[in-house]
């Protein structure tokens, strides 16, 4: 932020708000939960983070606790007095019976060893270092991620980074030698770059192959498991049912990039499969390679897998609409595979379909499967009922699935206008998150009971919570906030359209509850998130509730193409971008216009990504509608996009609607297309002062993009502002550069809205 030629007004306003700003930007996140049985009745861990503004990182502690749930009593989390920083872990994981917990440390310098720690109840029990030459950094988050204790708990497999692969050296006189290694007493030799290898886009940016590994807890010693080639890469790992009688595999997660490594974070479209190795055992020969057995081979896509207490039978998530037609994010499917009893994969395997993609949902009903978060152990006492999160229009929700009948049902309270997200299982009760625009998040317990036929249901209750102790500045700005759900009428309803595509848009309305001065509205962000194909829900976000506290109202649009509305909403946007997503977006400001909660000189526009795409849309489209925007690293130009994005497809389906068009090299056409979907084709009707926030290391909408339509912005006389974060990558999500991207939008609505 330069603050030369900012006038002390201005100056002034910096001040005032990035104080609330810093208190919103204080409050805690709920990460993870566990819960543990001890003889003294169950103890739960909660993982959580918070906004190191400083270090200009995310600070992590474990909140401790004692669960007293007494006959005819409400349940009682009894904390710890203090929480416990956990400094420079990257991820823990219990053991299955609970009495062990791994933690692993990923060194920050490249060269530095990582660190595997075992703990026991009241010590450290073992503390191992894997060095480099061994493999890299563990992967610890996205679809990489899988570190998984066997029963025993005398074995941990994991993914983590191949070990660097030789590299040519060369002596003083430039001269290649022969056994390629350096010595430290060579002088004035150096290591050559070697071949150049794909990475897996956004977010992966300097990662290794993703390898499979296992690691004696006794012992430290690590095994490379070999027989995955390398055009595979591996993640979610989990462990065969442990049996005397049969073969021990290892069950992982496949992603196929032998062509091109298409960026894969927020993309659930690219192919995977999932595939067993068996693990050596001692009498076997040294030498003998196993086969790897893709046991989904006959679908396009399978992650997630979970095998069921009884180990039977294997349940596994699938994208394959979202593989198969290209779009990047689309319904999932729920599906299961018998595991064979004497643990010998042989012939071929049935996939049974449990859960469907959902067409057109009528209101109130299941949508289907969007975004589905599984626990590592995701089942109920019976063996046969998994308990998981999903989006459900508006709202993420807890859902129980019952694997032999079929039946699913929502868990989490139905007239909640929360979200909820599952975190723990305690036998067949669920610890669970909650929150929603207007408050934060709350830790809740849901206890089991039956009603008189027999059907299980769940009684919810509050959770102490001596964490999220807010400022009372925070408190006092919170509690004037309302919201509630718009429905919105789609604008150009053509006999052409599905049925689902018909059907009404909902948005997001966040405003005060304080009287309006002479009747006046408080002026409006339209908020629009990214994806396209990802939703807007009712559940807590920081930095949108602090534009909220300081007098804006919000209204977060879900325009056709969201998820959790189903599949003919969502895929009618496919070769319709730029058009019906702009159209949807003005028809939900007009609406919310005409019911009088608008006022139209002063409204602005707020998104990322897509989002910034449709907000640089709608100041060329819709010229007069918006007095101020701000766009977060956004797409504005497809056709110099898709030469240097990790997802060139992106481009190709959103503006065909299909992937057969997908091709490296664009033809005139293609580029004429990519022109005329994109928001520098209304350029020369653009007059909105326009604020950009940009990511130098984005690798999905690179700085350029954002750049280009600036500078044709300014050379036309619009006013603009513009932010770089020279180390942010495309969700602009580190802690100084979230507060600082949203002081800065702040202050810029705040100086066309005359707040």
């Amino acid at each position: 932020m330069d603050s030369a030629g900012v006038d002390s007004a201005t100056e002034e306003e910096y001040a005032t708000q990035s104080k609330l700003l810093k208190d919103f930007m204080s409050i805690p996140s709920i990460d993870k939960a566990w819960i543990f049985n001890s003889c003294s009745g169950p103890q739960a861990m909660v993982a959580m983070s918070q906004a190191n503004l400083l270090a200009n990182k995310r600070r992590k502690f474990m909140l401790s606790g004692h669960i007293s749930k007494e006959s005819n009593q409400p349940v009682n989390f009894h904390w710890a007095p203090f929480p416990t920083e956990m400094t420079g872990a990257s991820a823990f994981v219990p053991s299955p019976s609970g009495l062990k917990l791994l933690v692993i440390r990923n060194p920050p310098e490249k060269e530095s060893p990582t660190k595997f720690e075992i703990w026991s109840s009241s010590q450290l029990e073992k503390e191992f270092h894997i060095p480099q030459k061994v493999h890299g950094s563990v992967y610890v988050d996205g679809w990489f991620e899988g570190i998984s204790w066997n029963s025993d708990e005398t074995l941990v497999a994991y993914v983590a980074e191949e070990p660097s692969r030789t590299k040519p050296t060369f002596d003083h006189l430039g001269c290649y030698k022969k056994n390629n290694s350096l010595d430290k007493m060579d002088i004035g030799s150096w290591e050559g770059q070697g071949d150049w290898e794909e990475e897996w886009g956004e977010a992966y940016a300097g990662k290794k192959q993703p390898a499979l590994f296992v690691i004696n807890v006794e012992s430290g010693e690590v095994e490379h498991i070999k027989g995955v080639p390398r055009s595979i890469s591996v993640g979610q790992v989990v462990w065969s049912p442990n049996s005397k009688d049969s073969a021990q595999y290892l069950v992982f997660v496949g992603w196929l990039g032998d062509k091109r490594k298409l960026g894969i974070k927020y993309c659930s479209n690219r192919p995977c499969a999932i595939y067993a190795v068996r693990l050596k055992e001692p009498k076997d020969d040294a030498n003998e390679a196993f086969p790897l057995h893709n046991l989904t081979k006959s679908i396009s896509s399978g992650y997630s897998p979970r095998f069921s207490k009884d180990g039977k039978f294997l349940v596994f998530l699938s994208a394959k609409t979202a593989a198969d037609i290209g779009a990047h994010w689309v319904a999932e499917s729920l599906h299961k595979i018998k595991w064979p009893s004497d643990g010998k994969l042989t012939g071929s395997i049935d996939i049974v379909d449990v859960v469907q993609v959902v067409n057109c949902p009528d209101d109130g009903s299941f949508p289907g499967l969007y975004g589905t978060d599984l626990l590592s152990d995701p089942w109920l006492s019976d063996g046969h009922t998994i308990i998981l999160s999903s989006y459900w229009r508006n709202f993420r929700v807890i859902l129980s699935l019952n694997l032999q009948s079929g039946e699913l049902s929502r868990v989490s309270p139905n007239d909640s206008d929360y979200s909820w997200s599952i975190l723990a299982l305690n036998g067949d009760d669920i610890v669970a998150v909650s929150s929603s625009p207007v408050s934060v998040p709350e830790i809740k317990y849901g206890k089991k009971v039956l009603d008189p036929a027999g059907k299980p249901s769940w009684q919810w209750s509050n959770i102490q919570k001596p964490i999220f102790k807010c400022s009372d500045k925070v408190t006092l700005g919170l509690s004037f906030l309302q919201f509630k759900i718009i429905k919105v009428p789609v604008s150009n309803v053509s006999e052409c359209l599905t049925e689902g595509a018909k059907r009404p848009i909902e948005a997001i309305y966040v405003s005060s509850s304080k009287p309006k001065e002479n009747g006046k509205c408080d002026p409006l962000v339209v908020v629009i998130h990214g994806g396209p194909h990802s939703v807007a829900t009712c559940s807590f976000s920081k930095t949108l509730a602090y534009l909220s506290s300081i007098g804006y109202s919000l209204l977060n649009v879900n325009y056709r193409g969201s998820l959790g509305f189903g599949k003919e909403a969502l895929q009618s946007l496919s070769g319709n971008v730029g058009s019906q997503d702009v159209n949807d977006v003005l028809s939900a400001v007009d609406h919310a216009i005409e019911m009088g909660l608008a006022d139209p000189s002063r409204i602005t526009v707020l998104g990322g990504s897509h989002g910034g795409f449709l907000a640089t849309h709608l100041i060329g489209q819709a010229p007069d509608k918006f007095v101020a925007a701000a766009a977060r690293n956004p797409v504005c130009n497809i056709a110099s996009l898709v030469g240097i994005t990790d997802t060139p497809d992106w481009g190709f389906f959103h503006a065909y609607g299909d992937k057969k068009h997908y091709t490296e090299a664009p033809s005139p056409e293609d580029m004429s297309r990519f022109h005329q979907v994109s928001p520098i084709s209304h350029i020369s009707k653009v007059k909105t002062p326009t604020l950009f926030i940009l990511g130098a290391m984005d690798l999905r909408v690179p700085i350029s993009n954002g750049l280009q339509y600036m500078r044709a912005l300014k050379e036309k006389g619009v006013e603009v502002k513009v932010l770089v974060f020279p180390n942010d990558n495309h969700p602009l999500d580190r802690p100084q550069t979230d507060y600082e991207s949203f002081l800065n939008t702040a202050v810029w609505f705040n100086k066309y809205c005359k707040l």
